[in-house]
């Protein structure tokens, strides 16, 4: 065990968590996956009694050590007694104060397959992040709403979220950058808990609880999507054994495949390349190839469509089509290889993204060079202003993101940017900028978040894959000319609509 594996934090103090299933109760069950983990510290919570979902459940568990747990050297394994809510919050705040590390916070009656819980504590980037996934909300699956991969709003029975589009399934974690304001939070959840200020809160909404008080403070929580992946609470004997079925049914490796094809892409890149290019992930994990590796490659295969394109040929526009898709097939199969081996880096991130924009203009230099070989017409200046188009587009999503990251990072920083106290339902409900025509603009864009509105909204954006696409395209069919003609006026037409949507964004 790593000094900078998770601390996790298992809240053992429902009745559910006691119940029996295969090799033991659910508890004991949670834990041993935990064990295959990079978990190197467990702290069970459970109740001061007897009762099915207190200390008396797990006779074998002596005062001090977690029960249930499976003994592996090197990781320490702890127990607490709570008696009820507030102190649970407490105890959390206080492993989060010691912790030098990401705390995990888990409800025991959580049944899930070991790789959901992987997608997260086994991230290598340790995000502070929690699993969503999709279905109706319920008393055990808070509703959450989620926008470009974050949680934004999540809910409980004491908070009401305003366009859900999700469900929290009772596993957290917290990166060590964030640490010091998740204490913060709990301790002040734990204050109103004691002062009965949270209305109906049950003693089993901990983990719900926490996740609303992170997104209140501003704190950017990743939301790690289950796919096919199976993660739920659970509350009663028929519900667990309906779990752990549900759970026999998933071929987990597969699952796992799954999960590493990224949702929310283009059009073009859902349908035309990651419709299939999972067998490419498998061939690349057999060959040990490196995500960095598979980047490489698709420089290569641009830089030869590029040689291709100068040539200014049809034949030779033909074969660098086919090489400029190749090369975008490579494009994403080098994330969802990295995500399916958990080889992330920041260097992988950042070589990811600079090689984009340097296959992208390697492309339309060997175009304009072929339209000048090949014919009388001069297209470079529309190559120029197609690039500077896309360095400008370029800039307007980059510095957004990043103005956005350093808001979120300053609140986490400096505490809730308002009273805890106040009535969540009405301190977190989603600014509408009290009719103003932001806020009209915001909710119309979320109700056209479905069906074929959905994928309208994807595409004239012109992502990569539409923008790969088109100089594919129109290269094979056309020229060069109606190649740049066609990014500059689609591109403009995305360059409208994204600084629209930032506008609206700031000021709703």
């Amino acid at each position: 065990m790593r000094e900078t594996d998770t601390v996790a934090v298992v809240l053992a103090t429902s009745p559910a968590a006691g119940l029996p299933c295969a090799g033991g109760t659910l508890l004991e069950r949670l834990t041993a996956q935990l064990v295959t983990l990079p978990v190197r510290e467990v702290h069970v919570v459970t109740r001061g009694d007897a009762s099915p979902g207190g200390y008396g459940a797990w006779p074998d568990g002596p005062p001090g050590r977690a029960p249930g747990l499976p003994t592996v050297d090197g990781m320490r394994h702890l127990a607490a007694t709570s008696d009820g809510l507030a102190e649970d919050l407490r105890i959390v705040a206080k492993v989060a104060r010691a912790a030098t590390s990401p705390v995990a916070v888990l409800a025991a009656d959580v049944v899930a397959h070991t790789e959901a819980l992987a997608g997260l504590l086994e991230h290598p980037s340790r995000p502070t992040g929690a699993v969503v996934g999709n279905g109706d909300p319920s008393p055990l699956r808070p509703p959450v709403r989620t926008e470009w991969g974050r949680v934004v709003s999540a809910g409980n029975s004491f908070h009401e979220v305003e366009w859900p589009n999700g469900t929290f399934r009772g596993v957290l974690q917290v990166g060590e950058a964030h640490l010091a304001g998740f204490a913060d939070v709990a301790e002040e959840l734990a204050d109103l808990a004691q002062r009965r200020r949270l209305g109906r809160v049950s003693d089993a909404e901990v983990t719900d609880l926490l996740l609303t008080g992170l997104v209140r403070a501003g704190v950017p929580v990743h939301a790690v999507s289950l796919r096919s992946l199976h993660c739920s609470r659970v509350a009663g004997q028929a519900a667990a054994e309906e779990a752990v079925a549900e759970l026999a049914r998933v071929d987990e490796p597969e699952a796992r495949l799954d999960a590493a094809i990224k949702t929310g892409d283009g059009l073009f890149a859902t349908f035309c390349v990651s419709s299939w290019s999972r067998h490419v992930v498998r061939l690349a994990a057999r060959l040990n190839l490196t995500p960095n590796a598979v980047t490489g490659v698709s420089v290569g295969l641009a830089a030869i469509a590029a040689i291709w394109f100068s040539d200014g040929h049809r034949p030779a526009m033909l074969v660098g089509a086919a090489a400029l898709y190749l090369s975008f097939v490579l494009d994403c199969v080098d994330g969802q290889l990295a995500r399916y081996t958990r080889a992330f880096s920041q260097l992988g991130g950042w070589l990811d993204a600079m090689c984009d924009r340097l296959k992208e203009y390697v492309v339309y230099a060997g175009l304009a060079a072929g339209a000048a070989a090949a014919g009388p017409h001069d297209v470079w200046p529309l190559a120029v202003a197609t690039m500077l188009l896309q360095t400008i587009r370029h800039m307007v999503d980059f510095s957004y993101a990043g103005q956005v990251a350093e808001a979120r990072a300053t609140a986490a920083a400096t505490g809730p940017p308002r009273p805890l106290g106040v009535p969540w339902d009405a301190a977190s409900a989603p600014a509408s900028g009290g009719g103003s025509g932001a806020g009209a603009v915001l909710a119309l864009s979320r109700r056209l978040d479905r069906g074929a509105a959905y994928w309208v909204k994807k595409t004239i954006v012109l992502p990569i894959g539409e923008r790969m696409a088109l100089i594919a395209v129109t290269a094979a069919l056309f020229d060069a000319r109606v190649t740049f003609v066609a990014l500059l006026s689609w591109g403009l037409v995305a360059l409208v609509y994204t600084a629209a949507g930032r506008i609206a964004r700031s000021f709703a």
